[in-house]
């Protein structure tokens, strides 16, 4: 598994839909036809942020991730890039 550096900038993957549900939310990718869950709301609010910041830090400082926490979502956003739900912004 990849844990992205937190100075990295990432965003949704063009072909990923979110569905905000009760529990947190459906990630869909329509090109692999994966499906992801998320059921942390911090997490879901980091990855719906990604795109409006401009690193993965401020991503998650903004989602409300405190740095103590930070290894965590690290490794929940690594998994989101293997399944290609998410992907590095090319600079």
């Amino acid at each position: 598994m990849t844990t992205p550096p937190l100075d990295s900038a990432w965003d949704l993957h063009p072909q990923v839909s979110v569905r905000p549900e009760p529990f947190g939310a459906l990630l869909y990718h329509f090109g692999t036809r994966k499906l992801s869950f998320l059921k942390d709301r911090a997490l879901l609010a980091a990855v719906e942020g990604l795109a409006g910041s401009a690193t993965l830090r401020d991503a998650f400082s903004r989602a409300g991730i405190g740095d103590a926490d930070m290894p965590r979502y690290q490794l929940a956003l690594g998994t989101l890039a293997v399944s290609q739900m998410v992907i590095e912004r090319q600079q």
